[in-house]
Protein backbone atom coordinates (compact mmCIF):
# COMPACT_ATOMS: atom_id res chain seq x y z
CA UNK A 1 0.00 0.00 0.00
CA UNK A 2 1.43 2.77 -0.64
CA UNK A 3 2.28 6.11 1.87
CA UNK A 4 -0.53 8.30 0.23
CA UNK A 5 -3.00 6.00 0.60
CA UNK A 6 -2.14 4.87 4.20
CA UNK A 7 -2.46 8.42 5.48
CA UNK A 8 -5.45 9.03 3.72
CA UNK A 9 -6.88 6.01 5.03
CA UNK A 10 -5.73 6.62 8.98
CA UNK A 11 -6.77 10.69 8.55
CA UNK A 12 -9.69 11.77 10.65
CA UNK A 13 -10.65 15.38 11.30
CA UNK A 14 -12.12 16.61 15.13
CA UNK A 15 -14.94 15.00 15.19
CA UNK A 16 -15.06 13.77 11.82
CA UNK A 17 -16.58 17.18 10.70
CA UNK A 18 -15.38 18.45 7.14
CA UNK A 19 -12.92 21.16 6.98
CA UNK A 20 -14.55 22.92 4.13
CA UNK A 21 -18.01 23.69 3.42
CA UNK A 22 -19.26 22.92 0.21
CA UNK A 23 -20.09 25.13 -2.58
CA UNK A 24 -23.80 27.10 -2.04
CA UNK A 25 -24.20 27.05 -5.43
CA UNK A 26 -26.93 24.74 -7.04
CA UNK A 27 -26.05 21.78 -9.33
CA UNK A 28 -28.63 22.54 -12.01
CA UNK A 29 -28.05 25.92 -12.06
CA UNK A 30 -24.46 26.08 -12.15
CA UNK A 31 -23.54 23.50 -13.78
CA UNK A 32 -26.26 24.15 -16.23
CA UNK A 33 -24.78 27.83 -16.35
CA UNK A 34 -21.69 26.39 -17.40
CA UNK A 35 -22.94 24.18 -19.99
CA UNK A 36 -25.50 26.58 -21.74
CA UNK A 37 -22.52 29.31 -22.23
CA UNK A 38 -19.83 26.68 -23.32
CA UNK A 39 -22.64 25.79 -25.99
CA UNK A 40 -23.37 29.75 -26.69
CA UNK A 41 -19.41 30.66 -26.75
CA UNK A 42 -18.23 27.67 -29.21
CA UNK A 43 -21.38 28.31 -31.31
CA UNK A 44 -20.53 31.87 -31.86
CA UNK A 45 -17.23 30.93 -33.09
CA UNK A 46 -18.85 28.18 -35.20
CA UNK A 47 -21.24 30.96 -36.90
CA UNK A 48 -18.42 33.30 -37.71
CA UNK A 49 -16.34 30.64 -39.57
CA UNK A 50 -19.56 29.48 -41.47
CA UNK A 51 -20.38 33.05 -42.27
CA UNK A 52 -16.85 33.50 -43.63
CA UNK A 53 -17.01 30.21 -45.65
CA UNK A 54 -20.63 31.22 -46.96
CA UNK A 55 -22.81 28.71 -45.20
CA UNK A 56 -26.19 30.79 -44.49
CA UNK A 57 -28.30 28.06 -42.82
CA UNK A 58 -25.27 26.66 -40.78
CA UNK A 59 -24.59 30.40 -39.58
CA UNK A 60 -28.27 30.90 -38.73
CA UNK A 61 -28.42 27.77 -36.75
CA UNK A 62 -25.55 28.40 -34.63
CA UNK A 63 -26.15 32.04 -34.52
CA UNK A 64 -29.56 31.10 -33.07
CA UNK A 65 -28.15 28.63 -30.49
CA UNK A 66 -25.60 30.96 -29.10
CA UNK A 67 -28.39 33.42 -28.34
CA UNK A 68 -30.70 30.43 -26.79
CA UNK A 69 -27.89 29.01 -24.74
CA UNK A 70 -26.77 32.34 -23.51
CA UNK A 71 -30.14 33.97 -22.45
CA UNK A 72 -30.60 29.83 -20.91
CA UNK A 73 -27.24 30.59 -19.12
CA UNK A 74 -27.82 33.96 -17.69
CA UNK A 75 -31.13 33.02 -16.04
CA UNK A 76 -29.65 29.80 -14.32
CA UNK A 77 -27.09 32.19 -13.22
CA UNK A 78 -29.36 34.91 -12.09
CA UNK A 79 -31.85 31.94 -10.55
CA UNK A 80 -28.55 30.76 -8.40
CA UNK A 81 -28.17 34.63 -7.35
CA UNK A 82 -31.64 34.89 -6.32
CA UNK A 83 -32.10 38.07 -7.41
CA UNK A 84 -31.43 39.78 -10.69
CA UNK A 85 -29.63 43.03 -8.92
CA UNK A 86 -27.07 41.00 -7.78
CA UNK A 87 -25.61 40.27 -11.63
CA UNK A 88 -25.65 44.20 -11.95
CA UNK A 89 -23.77 44.59 -8.58
CA UNK A 90 -20.83 42.21 -9.89
CA UNK A 91 -20.08 45.10 -12.56
CA UNK A 92 -19.77 47.68 -10.47
CA UNK A 93 -15.88 47.10 -9.79
CA UNK A 94 -13.89 45.36 -12.62
CA UNK A 95 -10.92 43.32 -10.80
CA UNK A 96 -8.68 41.61 -13.09
CA UNK A 97 -6.90 39.29 -10.70
CA UNK A 98 -11.10 38.10 -9.81
CA UNK A 99 -12.34 35.62 -12.16
CA UNK A 100 -15.78 36.37 -10.63
CA UNK A 101 -15.81 39.66 -11.99
CA UNK A 102 -13.95 39.68 -15.06
CA UNK A 103 -16.36 36.58 -15.72
CA UNK A 104 -19.23 38.72 -15.08
CA UNK A 105 -17.88 41.47 -17.64
CA UNK A 106 -17.04 38.84 -20.44
CA UNK A 107 -20.59 37.66 -20.13
CA UNK A 108 -21.86 41.34 -20.59
CA UNK A 109 -19.87 41.73 -23.82
CA UNK A 110 -20.80 38.33 -25.55
CA UNK A 111 -24.53 38.31 -24.59
CA UNK A 112 -25.35 41.75 -26.25
CA UNK A 113 -22.61 41.03 -29.45
CA UNK A 114 -24.23 37.40 -30.13
CA UNK A 115 -27.73 38.69 -29.50
CA UNK A 116 -27.66 41.60 -31.99
CA UNK A 117 -25.91 38.91 -34.67
CA UNK A 118 -28.43 36.67 -34.18
CA UNK A 119 -31.52 39.27 -34.59
CA UNK A 120 -29.50 40.27 -37.55
CA UNK A 121 -29.58 37.26 -39.52
CA UNK A 122 -32.37 36.29 -38.36
CA UNK A 123 -34.93 39.57 -39.50
CA UNK A 124 -32.21 40.34 -42.34
CA UNK A 125 -31.54 44.15 -41.01
CA UNK A 126 -28.56 45.72 -40.83
CA UNK A 127 -26.17 42.67 -42.36
CA UNK A 128 -23.03 44.87 -42.04
CA UNK A 129 -23.28 45.69 -38.11
CA UNK A 130 -24.79 42.10 -37.66
CA UNK A 131 -21.50 40.37 -39.14
CA UNK A 132 -19.31 42.58 -37.17
CA UNK A 133 -21.48 41.50 -34.05
CA UNK A 134 -20.53 38.12 -34.96
CA UNK A 135 -17.15 38.03 -35.08
CA UNK A 136 -17.17 40.11 -31.98
CA UNK A 137 -19.18 37.44 -29.98
CA UNK A 138 -16.66 34.98 -32.01
CA UNK A 139 -13.53 36.77 -29.84
CA UNK A 140 -15.44 37.26 -26.35
CA UNK A 141 -16.87 33.46 -26.88
CA UNK A 142 -13.24 31.90 -26.19
CA UNK A 143 -13.21 33.55 -22.91
CA UNK A 144 -16.72 32.69 -22.15
CA UNK A 145 -16.03 29.04 -23.10
CA UNK A 146 -12.81 28.64 -20.67
CA UNK A 147 -13.35 31.05 -17.86
CA UNK A 148 -15.31 28.82 -15.78
CA UNK A 149 -12.83 26.49 -15.54
CA UNK A 150 -10.43 29.58 -14.10
CA UNK A 151 -13.81 30.55 -12.05
CA UNK A 152 -14.00 27.12 -10.32
CA UNK A 153 -10.26 26.33 -10.17
CA UNK A 154 -9.48 29.74 -8.06
CA UNK A 155 -11.72 28.23 -5.63
CA UNK A 156 -10.72 26.03 -2.34
CA UNK A 157 -12.42 22.90 -3.19
CA UNK A 158 -9.89 20.32 -3.73
CA UNK A 159 -10.80 18.72 -6.81
CA UNK A 160 -11.05 21.72 -9.06
CA UNK A 161 -8.16 23.61 -7.03
CA UNK A 162 -5.70 20.47 -8.15
CA UNK A 163 -6.94 20.74 -11.84
CA UNK A 164 -5.91 24.04 -12.23
CA UNK A 165 -3.93 23.85 -15.17
CA UNK A 166 -6.15 21.37 -17.48
CA UNK A 167 -9.79 22.35 -16.31
CA UNK A 168 -10.12 25.44 -18.81
CA UNK A 169 -8.91 22.98 -21.79
CA UNK A 170 -11.27 20.43 -20.40
CA UNK A 171 -14.21 22.77 -20.26
CA UNK A 172 -12.95 24.45 -23.89
CA UNK A 173 -12.81 21.02 -25.69
CA UNK A 174 -16.46 20.31 -23.91
CA UNK A 175 -17.64 23.50 -25.28
CA UNK A 176 -16.56 22.73 -28.91
CA UNK A 177 -18.11 19.51 -28.97
CA UNK A 178 -21.16 20.27 -27.16
CA UNK A 179 -21.35 23.20 -29.68
CA UNK A 180 -20.29 20.95 -33.00
CA UNK A 181 -22.63 18.25 -32.19
CA UNK A 182 -26.26 20.88 -31.64
CA UNK A 183 -24.45 21.89 -35.24
CA UNK A 184 -24.64 18.90 -36.86
CA UNK A 185 -28.20 17.45 -35.84
CA UNK A 186 -29.83 20.86 -36.64
CA UNK A 187 -28.08 21.50 -40.42
CA UNK A 188 -28.62 20.34 -43.11
CA UNK A 189 -26.35 17.52 -44.43
CA UNK A 190 -24.33 19.64 -47.01
CA UNK A 191 -23.41 22.27 -44.86
CA UNK A 192 -22.87 20.49 -41.93
CA UNK A 193 -19.23 19.26 -42.62
CA UNK A 194 -17.31 22.48 -40.15
CA UNK A 195 -19.92 21.22 -37.33
CA UNK A 196 -19.21 17.18 -37.79
CA UNK A 197 -15.36 18.49 -37.38
CA UNK A 198 -15.70 20.80 -34.90
CA UNK A 199 -17.76 17.60 -32.42
CA UNK A 200 -15.19 15.38 -33.29
CA UNK A 201 -12.02 16.96 -32.40
CA UNK A 202 -13.54 19.01 -29.66
CA UNK A 203 -14.20 15.94 -27.86
CA UNK A 204 -10.69 14.19 -28.83
CA UNK A 205 -9.45 17.71 -26.47
CA UNK A 206 -11.84 16.72 -24.19
CA UNK A 207 -10.99 13.33 -23.65
CA UNK A 208 -7.33 14.10 -23.07
CA UNK A 209 -7.65 16.89 -20.77
CA UNK A 210 -10.07 14.72 -18.73
CA UNK A 211 -7.64 11.57 -18.61
CA UNK A 212 -4.93 13.71 -17.73
CA UNK A 213 -7.06 15.36 -14.79
CA UNK A 214 -8.04 11.86 -13.97
CA UNK A 215 -4.80 10.63 -13.67
CA UNK A 216 -3.09 13.97 -11.95
CA UNK A 217 -1.94 12.05 -8.96
CA UNK A 218 -3.70 14.08 -6.78
CA UNK A 219 -5.68 12.52 -4.26
CA UNK A 220 -8.68 14.56 -4.83
CA UNK A 221 -8.34 12.91 -8.41
CA UNK A 222 -10.40 9.96 -6.83
CA UNK A 223 -13.39 12.11 -6.71
CA UNK A 224 -13.89 11.96 -10.41
CA UNK A 225 -14.42 7.93 -10.12
CA UNK A 226 -16.87 7.35 -7.17
CA UNK A 227 -20.13 7.87 -6.41
CA UNK A 228 -22.73 10.29 -8.69
CA UNK A 229 -19.93 12.08 -10.26
CA UNK A 230 -18.39 8.70 -11.20
CA UNK A 231 -21.69 7.49 -12.71
CA UNK A 232 -21.80 11.57 -14.53
CA UNK A 233 -18.30 11.35 -16.18
CA UNK A 234 -18.99 7.20 -17.36
CA UNK A 235 -21.92 8.46 -19.12
CA UNK A 236 -19.97 11.05 -19.78
CA UNK A 237 -17.55 9.29 -22.15
CA UNK A 238 -20.25 6.88 -23.58
CA UNK A 239 -22.35 9.59 -24.74
CA UNK A 240 -19.24 11.22 -26.23
CA UNK A 241 -17.46 7.80 -27.53
CA UNK A 242 -20.82 6.75 -30.02
CA UNK A 243 -21.70 10.49 -30.78
CA UNK A 244 -17.91 10.97 -32.11
CA UNK A 245 -18.07 7.53 -33.71
CA UNK A 246 -21.60 7.65 -35.39
CA UNK A 247 -21.00 11.22 -36.84
CA UNK A 248 -17.12 10.04 -38.07
CA UNK A 249 -18.85 6.81 -39.70
CA UNK A 250 -22.16 8.10 -40.85
CA UNK A 251 -22.98 11.82 -40.15
CA UNK A 252 -22.17 13.04 -43.32
CA UNK A 253 -24.78 10.32 -45.15
CA UNK A 254 -27.71 9.93 -42.78
CA UNK A 255 -29.49 13.32 -41.43
CA UNK A 256 -31.30 11.34 -38.71
CA UNK A 257 -27.71 9.34 -37.81
CA UNK A 258 -26.17 12.89 -37.58
CA UNK A 259 -29.11 14.14 -35.48
CA UNK A 260 -28.55 11.14 -33.06
CA UNK A 261 -24.85 11.35 -32.72
CA UNK A 262 -24.87 15.29 -32.63
CA UNK A 263 -27.08 15.08 -29.68
CA UNK A 264 -25.13 12.15 -27.95
CA UNK A 265 -22.07 14.78 -28.01
CA UNK A 266 -23.97 17.11 -26.47
CA UNK A 267 -25.01 15.44 -24.13
CA UNK A 268 -21.80 13.87 -23.13
CA UNK A 269 -20.58 17.21 -22.71
CA UNK A 270 -23.43 18.31 -20.16
CA UNK A 271 -22.92 15.18 -18.32
CA UNK A 272 -18.87 16.11 -18.11
CA UNK A 273 -20.07 19.70 -16.87
CA UNK A 274 -22.14 18.23 -14.15
CA UNK A 275 -19.73 15.88 -13.51
CA UNK A 276 -16.78 17.84 -12.35
CA UNK A 277 -19.26 19.81 -10.38
CA UNK A 278 -20.41 16.72 -8.34
CA UNK A 279 -17.08 15.84 -7.80
CA UNK A 280 -15.93 18.82 -6.26
CA UNK A 281 -18.65 18.90 -4.31
CA UNK A 282 -17.79 15.58 -2.60
CA UNK A 283 -14.18 16.34 -2.50
CA UNK A 284 -15.06 19.43 0.19
CA UNK A 285 -16.49 16.29 2.26
CA UNK A 286 -13.81 14.25 3.34
CA UNK A 287 -10.87 16.49 5.56
CA UNK A 288 -7.94 14.34 4.09
CA UNK A 289 -8.32 16.47 0.50
CA UNK A 290 -7.54 18.95 2.45
CA UNK A 291 -5.23 17.60 4.99
CA UNK A 292 -2.78 14.64 3.18
CA UNK A 293 -1.62 17.23 0.75
CA UNK A 294 -0.64 19.67 3.41
CA UNK A 295 0.71 17.28 5.16
CA UNK A 296 2.99 15.80 2.50
CA UNK A 297 3.73 19.67 1.22
CA UNK A 298 5.10 20.05 4.34
CA UNK A 299 7.11 16.65 4.45
CA UNK A 300 8.69 17.30 1.32
CA UNK A 301 9.94 20.55 2.49
CA UNK A 302 11.26 19.02 5.83
CA UNK A 303 13.38 16.39 3.85
CA UNK A 304 14.80 18.81 1.51
CA UNK A 305 16.14 21.10 4.93
CA UNK A 306 17.02 18.25 6.32
CA UNK A 307 16.03 16.95 10.62
CA UNK A 308 16.80 20.04 12.57
CA UNK A 309 13.24 21.68 12.33
CA UNK A 310 10.76 20.20 14.34
CA UNK A 311 6.94 20.10 12.33
CA UNK A 312 4.30 22.09 14.46
CA UNK A 313 2.54 19.00 15.93
CA UNK A 314 5.99 17.82 16.59
CA UNK A 315 6.83 20.84 18.71
CA UNK A 316 3.09 20.64 20.50
CA UNK A 317 3.72 17.17 22.10
CA UNK A 318 7.51 18.75 23.16
CA UNK A 319 6.25 21.14 24.60
CA UNK A 320 3.49 19.37 26.77
CA UNK A 321 5.81 16.86 27.66
CA UNK A 322 8.58 18.92 28.84
CA UNK A 323 6.46 21.90 30.44
CA UNK A 324 10.30 23.78 31.03
CA UNK A 325 10.78 24.22 27.42
CA UNK A 326 10.28 27.67 26.75
CA UNK A 327 11.45 27.75 22.34
CA UNK A 328 9.60 26.40 19.97
CA UNK A 329 12.86 25.88 17.71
Amino acid sequence: MSPRRERSEEFTSYYGRPILKQPTWHAVDIAGYIFAGGLAAASSMLAAGAQHSGLPRLERRTKLTALTAISVSALALVHDLGRPERFLNMLRVAKPTSPMSMGSWILSVYGPLAGASAVSNLLGILPRAGRACGIGAAVAGSAVATYTGVLLADTAVPTWHDAHKVLPFVFAGSAAASAGGFAAALTPLEEAGPARRLAVSGAAVETVMVLAMERSGHLSAETLHQGRAGTLMRLSKACTLAGVTGLALGGQRSRAVAAVCGLAVAAGSAMLRFGVFEAGKASTLDPKYVVVPQRERVDAGQDRRGSGRLLFGDRMKAQSSNPSARSWT
